[in-house]
């Protein structure tokens, strides 16, 4: 039977140095619940820099994790807490930072140069539902074979397109050629 070989558990962006992981001579200590460690100890604890074993064994002594925050600084912050309830603490920080960043959604309408006024119409309702929702609108008019000829016919449904949507939303350049496509992105209007 073969032995297994003993792999080291890999380091996690998000795993902080804790309690006898923390190497350093001095750190900084910072709280918001040194006070409340000063009262258990018997001593006055303020924010400050502190000999790593006497954090440490303040952490103990309340039945905490000494964990740092920030190993980039010097000397490196720490603070006494309890590690899960600090984990927990940084992932909801993260999941509502990413709440908070914007989503840009792009929805595409398509026209053929010889769109007719019902077609054009139909596509400008949802354009509008589009828009009014937050997203942008890539419109773009697609040229098949021989239909290239009619790029002024193309431009011409694009500018009025813009113009239908003026109330709803801005046009971020004019229409361009982009190979056999000639397109327009429009942005909605900021209430």
């Amino acid at each position: 039977m073969a032995r297994r070989r003993f792999t080291p558990r890999r380091k996690k962006e998000d795993d902080a140095p804790i309690n006898h992981r923390i190497r350093v001579p001095e750190i900084r200590l910072v709280g918001d619940n040194l006070e409340d460690i000063s009262e258990v100890i018997g001593t006055t604890i303020l924010a400050g820099v502190y000999p790593t074993k006497a954090a440490r064994q303040w952490a103990e002594e309340m039945g905490l994790d000494l964990v740092m925050i920030s190993e980039k600084a010097s000397p490196p912050v720490c603070k006494i807490t309890d590690y899960k309830k600090h984990l927990y603490l940084q992932k909801k920080k993260q999941k509502e930072i990413k709440s908070k960043s914007a989503k840009t959604v792009i929805k595409e309408i398509r026209f053929g140069p010889n769109t007719d006024d019902h077609d054009f119409n139909f596509k400008l309702k949802h354009a509008k539902g589009f828009l009014e929702d937050g997203a942008k609108v890539k419109v773009f008019v697609h040229f098949k074979g021989r239909t290239i000829v009619f790029k002024d016919r193309g431009e011409l449904l694009l500018l009025r397109f813009i113009k239908d949507l003026d109330e709803y939303g801005t046009a971020e350049s004019l229409p361009k050629m982009e190979g056999k496509r000639m397109i327009v992105i429009i942005a909605p209007k900021k209430n």
